[in-house]
């Protein structure tokens, strides 16, 4: 049962705004000024607050500055419910973090369905989303159902793809969202002569072709090939359309769902423009360990071409080949079955990264 603080000096309001809200299964608790709210707040620990703005004591724009500053309140959903309706009092009310704003007198069924929407919005942005399959699906169902956003495939695809094939090619039109449920990909753009420029190595739980349709273009800006056998969750542009502009609240969750490390990206770029070869090999080694697709054993190496992994720090595959040789030497690496590179020594790889 969902708990609301009402705080109202008008003692028949408040009365008569606590029936209706126990008759729709609300746990209500009352207060008849300001302070005394502030003081519920923090006991009673309610879902929602229903303030009033004009009272003694304190009112309530506040009473909700108060609770903001209290890292225990801060969150809790707020809504005015007053006589005043001036616009200059409602900007005020919003700009100190009001979740809506109901004129007196009210609507019964009008306060009922403003609760509703915002205890729905709360329970949403609390919820946390993991980048995996069932949680992807939980994402979807949660957004359908708290706000009402028509998803046109309710059963997302899963695509298989053996290794060497092409989950999309650059140019082509942007259709679809990929997320990574099995196996690895990598992603490149080709240079003016003819070069791979690889701009990313994906693993489980990263997404592929987001910015690609966002792109106004409509077309895919990069190609993304699987490096071995790979399922990816397939879902179509219109749902990610959806998603992106239907609901602000769904945009934010869905956006910082799908993004990858966009830092690392601008990371990479500097890299590439000052560091030395060896630092970048270095760093892109580590970046392969760090997402799983290079380990210290045999079994777990990467069988990663020499061309991937030079176009992966930008440089001629001969360079790349020269400095895998040498950070062998080193004792860094080593080969193990089927000629997989392996990781022998991370701290030494660490230390090139840092200090090149």
């Amino acid at each position: 049962m969902k708990k609301i603080l009402l705080i109202e000096d008008d003692q028949d309001v408040l009365e008569n705004t606590a029936t209706i809200l126990e008759f729709a299964n609300y746990k209500v608790a009352t207060a008849e000024n300001g302070k005394i709210g502030i003081s519920k707040a923090k006991t009673f620990k309610p879902d929602i607050i229903i303030s009033d703005i004009m009272m003694p004591e304190m009112d309530g724009y506040a009473v909700l500055e108060t609770l903001n500053q209290d890292p225990d309140t801060a969150g809790i959903p707020f809504i005015f419910l007053t006589a005043k309706s001036e616009r200059k009092d409602m900007r005020t009310a919003m700009s100190l973090g009001a979740d809506d704003y109901l004129i007196k007198p009210f609507d019964e069924q009008e306060l009922l369905d403003a609760l509703d929407i915002r205890l729905r919005k709360n329970e949403f942005l609390k919820q946390k989303f993991s980048k995996n399959i069932g949680d992807i699906n939980t994402f979807f169902k949660k957004a359908s159902e708290y706000f009402g956003m028509e998803l046109l495939a309710r059963n997302h695809k899963i695509k298989k793809f053996e290794a060497g094939a092409e989950v999309f090619r650059e140019a082509d039109p942007a259709h679809s969202l990929y997320f990574i449920q099995k196996g690895n990909v990598k992603t490149f753009k080709m240079t003016e002569s003819g070069k791979e420029l690889i701009t990313g190595m994906h693993k489980k739980g990263d997404f592929l072709g987001q910015t690609s349709l966002l792109n106004r273009s409509g077309t895919y800006l990069e190609t993304a090939t699987v490096l071995e056998d790979t399922e990816a969750l397939c879902i179509p542009k219109k749902d990610f359309i959806t998603l992106v502009y239907g609901n602000k609240v769904v945009s934010n969750k869905f956006l910082n769902l799908i993004s990858n490390d966009l830092i690392h990206v601008q990371e990479q770029l500097i890299d590439m423009a000052f560091s030395s070869v060896k630092r970048r090999a270095a760093k892109a080694l580590l970046e392969l360990h760090e997402k799983g697709l290079m380990e210290d054993s045999e079994h777990q190496g990467v069988d990663i071409p020499r061309e991937d992994f030079a176009a992966m720090i930008g440089t001629a595959t001969e360079t790349a080949i020269r400095t895998l040789s040498e950070f062998k030497q080193l004792g860094c690496v080593g080969l193990g079955t089927k000629k997989r590179l392996i990781l022998l020594d991370l701290n030494s790889l660490r230390q090139i990264a840092e200090f090149g």
